[in-house]
């Protein structure tokens, strides 16, 4: 359901042009309307509700304001201050309008109860880890996202490692998600639309770093559920990096995905850990039928069990983003 958003502003040009970015790059969530005057707006409110209105402080007349769920006042620092009324949020006139969208899309979810049946719309979700460091998991994780963008998904990026490499990766522009780590009780999916980012290379969207170390640890098993399921919303895979730690979080997001991709390279401290983990542990045999081998760095590993595999080539570079992009020329088949 889109939100019914009305812009009532005397500043034609910069209504016409807000209007029109939020018409076009986020035609899936607002449904826009514009107006340019004080008594059309009166009109258009009696007979249409509207989710949330930006206005101008002419605009914001109490008739007008109580026939709002979220009305915003649009400023800027020539405005007289006292036109504004105190208990209403300001939304800074000249600044990206991707941050404005932001910032309508989390003040109005924090209005809501919440979405609390995530599983309707529900994306693929693929787990990408492996019991090892070093073995090019993000890598392979964020090739395997651009590839998928390549064939004409939309894809998600979310990054759980306990210290994140996003930033090595990704211009972290926006918020951080630990934003949203702080209100999962209202409606996650609209907060997350709200600072998700795209990179303009590959095409993937990706949220910015939480603010610090202390902010995913934190998060129960349930928070995390959560939080996974709200991120495979309006997309159509989520794709999820994960640390190589093996605890109840990594079992919970093993469980959720649909396929876990499990990345080997060719050092022997990573076929100790593989074999231990496929032969010793109880959580490998429920997760069997969903693993696919990927054998990065021209490994050649076979493991009892898992049929499916993808071998990728040692890739020679100095910077992370050529090496990714390097590895999501190959077709992830299996």
């Amino acid at each position: 359901m889109k939100i019914k958003l009305i812009i009532a502003s005397g500043d034609g040009a910069y209504a016409e042009q807000l209007s029109k970015v939020l018409s076009d790059k986020y035609s899936h969530v607002f449904e826009v309307v514009l107006c340019s005057d004080n008594e059309r707006f009166g009109e258009l409110l009696s007979r249409t509700k509207y989710d949330v209105a930006i206005m101008e402080p002419g605009f914001a007349t109490p008739e007008n304001l109580s026939a709002i769920k979220l009305p915003l006042l649009l400023w800027n620092e020539s405005y007289d201050s006292a036109l504004f009324p105190a208990d209403i949020k300001k939304i800074k006139k000249y600044q990206r309008i991707s941050s404005i969208a932001g910032t309508v899309l989390e003040t109005f979810a924090e209005l809501g109860s919440g979405n609390n049946d995530l599983s309707i719309g529900r994306a693929r979700i693929t787990a990408v880890w492996s019991p090892a460091g070093g073995t090019g998991k993000t890598s392979v994780a964020l090739a395997y996202a651009a590839r998928k963008v390549a064939d004409g998904n939309h894809v998600t990026y979310l990054n759980m490692e306990s210290f994140s490499s996003t930033p090595a990766y990704f211009l972290e522009t926006g918020k951080s998600i630990s934003t949203v780590f702080e209100k999962l009780e209202t409606d996650v999916p609209m907060l997350l639309m709200g600072i998700r980012q795209q990179d303009s290379g590959s095409g993937i969207t990706y949220f910015c770093g939480p603010d610090n170390y202390d902010d995913v640890n934190i998060l129960t098993v349930e928070d995390l559920n959560r939080l996974i399921l709200a991120c495979a919303v309006n997309t159509d895979e989520l794709v999820v990096d994960l640390s190589s730690q093996c605890n109840e979080k990594t079992w919970k997001i093993f469980e959720l995905a649909d396929t876990l991709l499990l990345v080997c390279d060719t050092s022997d401290i990573t076929t100790a850990k593989v074999s231990q983990f496929m032969s010793q542990h109880n959580i490998a045999a429920q997760v069997r039928d969903k693993c696919v081998l990927i054998n990065n760095k021209n490994a050649g590993h076979a493991l009892p069990g898992i049929g499916k595999s993808v071998r990728l080539p040692l890739v020679q570079a100095w910077d992370a983003i050529s090496v990714y992009k390097t590895l999501s020329g190959n077709p992830f088949e299996w």
